[in-house]
C-alpha cells in the first residue's frame, strides 16, 4: 500500500527499498469548470540540481523540448496538451544508477502554458498529485495530493527528490510561483 504524504513531508526512497533501481513519477490533475476561452496546457518540467543549489548545465533541464537527459537518468516521456482523461497525465521516468555525481537534488515542476495570455491560473486546476512507482513492478510506493491551496500562481515546484548520505529521498514541496516556468528557470539559476 502506498505511503500518502502531506506538504513538507520527506520520505526515504531508497534506503527503505535497497533493491530500487528506477522510478516513474506519474502526474495528474483535472481542470476545473471555469472557462477562460482556451485550453488548459499544463507541462512538465525537471530542474536537476547541482551542490550550486542551480542548474549547471543547460541539458540538467528537462522540458517538452529536452526530454531526456544525456546520461539516461531522467526521460519525460510526453507532453500531454489537454491533460484529459483518468490516470496520470505525464510521466518522468529516474534511473539512481545512472544520474550523473553532479547531480543532488531533482525539482518536478508544474507550469502552465502561455498563463498570462490565457488568463490562467492553478486555482483554475484541481485533483492535482504526484504519485511514485517502482518501474520494477509498477507499484505505487508513494502518493502526494497538492490540494487546492493555489489561487494566482502559474508554476508550482511539486516535489524534489534529493540524495542525502548517498540515499535517495523523496521531498512533498507543494510551493507556488507566479510567472510561469520563466520565474522557475530563474529560481534554478537558468537564464531564460
Amino acid at each position: 500500500m502506498a505511503i500518502v504524504l502531506k506538504k513538507g513531508q520527506k520520505i526515504d526512497l531508497t534506503k527503505g527499498n535497497p533493491g530500487l533501481k528506477k522510478i516513474k513519477l506519474g502526474l495528474g490533475w483535472d481542470t476545473n469548470s471555469f472557462d477562460s476561452g482556451n485550453d488548459f496546457d499544463l507541462d512538465v518540467s525537471v530542474f536537476m540540481v547541482g551542490n550550486s543549489k542551480r542548474v549547471e548545465h543547460d541539458e540538467d533541464f528537462i522540458f517538452y523540448n529536452n526530454l531526456k537527459h544525456t546520461s539516461g537518468a531522467v526521460e519525460h516521456l510526453g507532453d500531454n496538451r489537454t491533460g484529459e482523461g483518468d490516470g496520470d497525465d505525464e510521466e518522468i521516468i529516474v534511473d539512481f544508477p545512472a544520474m550523473p555525481n553532479h547531480i543532488e537534488r531533482i525539482a518536478v515542476t508544474v507550469t502552465i502554458y502561455e498563463a498570462e495570455e490565457r488568463r490562467q491560473n492553478f486555482g483554475q486546476v484541481s485533483n492535482s498529485y504526484v504519485r511514485v512507482l517502482n518501474t520494477a513492478d509498477d507499484e505505487e510506493i508513494l502518493r502526494y495530493d497538492l490540494g487546492e491551496e493555489f489561487s494566482v500562481e502559474t508554476a508550482i515546484t511539486v516535489c524534489e527528490i534529493y540524495k542525502y548520505n548517498g540515499e535517495w529521498k523523496f521531498s512533498a514541496v507543494g510551493a507556488g510561483f507566479e510567472g510561469g516556468l520563466e520565474s522557475l528557470c530563474r529560481n534554478y539559476g537558468l537564464s531564460v
